[in-house]
């Protein structure tokens, strides 16, 4: 790494860690009041439980609605908290290919249950590389769960690792509903979404926890034939 990627890379992480502090602060004065907001929806919800007037009975659909909204900001609110804070890393140099291994070990089952067929393809003799474990399994997470949610009936998602020069490679590779051009441009985009309830920011996070890692990470997809992310992340030094 040179010293010019060297510094960009510090100007990127102090960027990074002053816009978490703000988000920290915004999600504190917005958490507070929307969980007063929750707590008393949650008592008149238990007010109004078995009530027989039709008046009440709407009464009581309208607090769903209100409930499920306070559900969906606070998931949002969450979702951009990972967001801001996807600089901030705590590194040790390990093995990506364990990692993978032990994030498909967790997430099979829910794999099984949705019909995706999960199919591992690991490098042998992978060079270690420097990462904050914690954000490179978010990184899994979100991929893997984007995957899944683009095969409502079910599919297949392929991982491979690699390496070649001083970069090792790791690739998802989905057979889902694929996305056109316009939407994979904007991918990467922050609070774009091609999905109704979807937040925004999960490809955003990725590309901001590879990136910290000095890495890069490319998207191919079509519609009806599935869509590939690769990411590239240095070899560790020493």
């Amino acid at each position: 790494m040179t010293d010019w990627d060297s510094a960009e890379r510090d100007r990127l992480l102090r960027q990074y860690a002053e816009i978490a502090t703000l988000a920290g602060g915004l999600a504190h004065e917005v958490r507070n009041p929307l969980s007063t907001i929750q707590m008393n929806l949650e008592l008149l919800a238990e007010d109004l439980e078995g009530a027989t007037d039709p008046n009440l009975g709407r009464m009581r659909r309208k607090l769903e609605t209100m409930r499920r909204e306070c559900h969906r900001l606070e998931s949002t609110l969450n979702a951009f908290l990972q967001f801001a804070r996807a600089g901030e890393m705590q590194r040790t140099t390990t093995s990506l290919n364990r990692i993978v291994t032990e994030f498909l070990d967790f997430y099979r089952p829910e794999a099984q249950a949705s019909g995706i067929d999960l199919s591992p393809h690991l490098a042998t003799d992978l060079p270690l590389v420097s990462v904050d474990e914690t954000l490179i399994r978010q990184v899994l997470s979100n991929l893997v769960r984007n995957a899944q949610q683009a095969m409502p009936d079910g599919g297949q998602i392929d991982i491979q690792t690699s390496s070649t020069g001083d970069r090792v490679t790791l690739s998802v590779i989905d057979t889902g509903n694929g996305m056109d051009e316009r939407a994979r441009k904007k991918a990467f985009e922050p609070f774009f979404s091609t999905k109704s309830n979807g937040s925004g920011l999960g490809l955003p996070t990725v590309r901001k926890i590879i990136e910290a890692h000095g890495g890069t990470i490319a998207c191919e997809s079509e519609p009806a034939r599935g869509t590939k992310f690769t990411i590239e992340i240095p070899v560790a030094v020493g």
